[in-house]
């Protein structure tokens, strides 16, 4: 097995690996390029973190200064926000459900370092998944640890550390974190009104047919450069 593979199986792995060194520096070459981004470029970050991460819902915005290991591992759903100094260690997998918000100084540590010193001494180490559920909020300055799962409609008070499972519908918080407060579940949301069926002409009608609006056309800026040889290869296919 190669070194990445033993990462993605959760096996201790030397991270000094070439491979994994360098899609380590193509992730924070790109997330230098994104925190120096003009303040109100929001396309250039759009088309960043498209590089950047394995997938990203609609409407994303993330604060710089932002960190990652690889990026490649990250998974966003719709609606996600994060304040300034976001740092997601992606060693393994972390997942965000929708409706996520993150409060600043926060970090998300896939990263393990074996107890053993004496296989921590030669720099090997493991990772573990993160995930967080959907209607998610999380306070600032908090940390998140390898292999923790976070329900549904939870809360996290600032400044815990997460080192174990938090249910679902819960205001959690402390060192290590722990539930204070049952919530109640958010309702099931309503079932949509099925649209309207849409107006066509006749087919031997005269009539034409409106034209859809024209896209304006936008210059973009070309990110690619030969340091960071195009990027990673898209996941999201």
């Amino acid at each position: 097995m190669t070194e990445k593979e033993k990462q993605q199986a959760g096996e201790l792995y030397d991270p000094s690996d070439r491979e994994l060194l360098n899609e380590r520096i193509k992730a924070k070459k790109l997330c230098a390029e994104y925190n120096a981004v003009e303040s109100n470029d929001f396309q250039k970050r759009e088309r960043l973190l498209d590089r950047l991460l394995a997938l990203k819902g609609v409407k994303t915005v993330i604060e710089p200064n932002f960190f990652c290991d690889y990026g490649y591992n990250i998974i966003l759903g719709d609606n996600f926000y994060a304040n300034h100094n976001l740092v997601i260690l992606d060693c393994a997998d972390v997942t965000f459900g929708d409706n996520v918000f993150i409060g600043p100084n926060c970090g998300f540590y896939a990263a393990e370092h074996p107890v053993d010193a004496r296989l921590r001494n030669q720099g090997l180490e493991s990772a573990k998944p993160i995930t967080v559920g959907s209607s998610v909020w999380i306070g600032g300055g908090v940390n998140v640890l390898g292999g923790v799962t976070i329900g549904d409609n939870v809360v996290i008070g600032a400044g815990s550390v997460v080192t174990g499972d938090i249910p679902s519908n819960c205001v959690a918080a402390g060192n290590p974190c722990h539930v204070v407060k049952m919530l109640d579940p958010l309702p099931a949301e309503e079932a949509k009104a099925p649209e309207a069926p849409k107006m066509t002409a006749p087919v031997n009608s005269n009539i034409r047919p409106a034209e859809p609006p024209r896209r304006r056309h936008v210059e973009l800026t070309r990110v690619d450069t030969p340091q960071n040889n195009g990027g990673f290869p898209d996941r999201r296919k």
